[in-house]
């Protein structure tokens, strides 16, 4: 493993040029979401990092001080660290980072927000289940040229859907293309999800 990539992942490689940056929930690992990501695209690529923070011996991608209460300061280092680890693993594998689409849940979700309103250029797709606003920027990046599509449940204890509604708000305030929807679930995913987010991309082509 190249020294650049200093997150412990899997990659799988696809047949199309997409490649699917999948990012696991808290106390999910690398493998965790290798099944979700085949069934959405089967020809994609697959890149999946275990986040690198341990709360309760659960992995995550940042801290949290309490329940939807974020470490601002180690979200901002994590963000960092996980958008430059993707850059090096697009050039270690050789895909294009252009043609990546971020699918994320739940902690996996917020820490793609985050790299949304953070670090431009990084993603310009991203399809966000059950997050929230991470942080909010002095500045809005201009996204004009990303894509999300975004999923609440409206029953969610974890994360009312107001918050990912907000999250929503934020990114089109932004100029990114939003898709917003929200089902009848808690904050686990349904196979409703599953199929509309398949749909989706193959809407965006290959």
């Amino acid at each position: 493993m190249s020294s650049e990539l200093d997150f412990v992942h899997r990659f799988v490689p696809g047949s199309s040029d997409r490649t699917l940056l999948l990012l696991h929930g808290t106390g999910g690992n690398e493998h965790q979401l290798i099944p979700l990501g085949r069934e959405l695209d089967p020809a994609a690529a697959l890149l999946s990092p275990r986040g690198k923070v341990l709360e309760n011996g659960h992995a995550r991608f940042f801290r949290r001080l309490a329940e939807g209460v974020f470490d601002l300061e180690d979200l901002q280092r994590r963000t960092d660290e996980l958008a430059e680890f993707v850059l090096a693993a697009a050039a270690h594998y050789q895909f294009a980072v252009e043609k990546m689409v971020a699918v994320g849940y739940s902690n996996g979700a917020n820490i793609a927000a985050s790299i949304l309103l953070r670090r431009a250029g990084v993603l310009q797709t991203a399809v966000l289940l059950r997050a929230m606003v991470p942080f909010l920027p002095e500045k809005l990046l201009d996204l004009s040229t990303v894509r999300v599509w975004i999923a609440g449940g409206k029953q969610d204890v974890i994360i009312a859907p107001a918050e990912t509604q907000r999250l929503a708000d934020l990114l089109q305030a932004a100029g990114a293309n939003v898709s917003a929807h929200f089902f009848e679930a808690g904050h686990g995913l349904t196979n409703e999800e599953f199929v509309l987010v398949s749909r989706w991309l193959k809407k965006l082509g290959p």
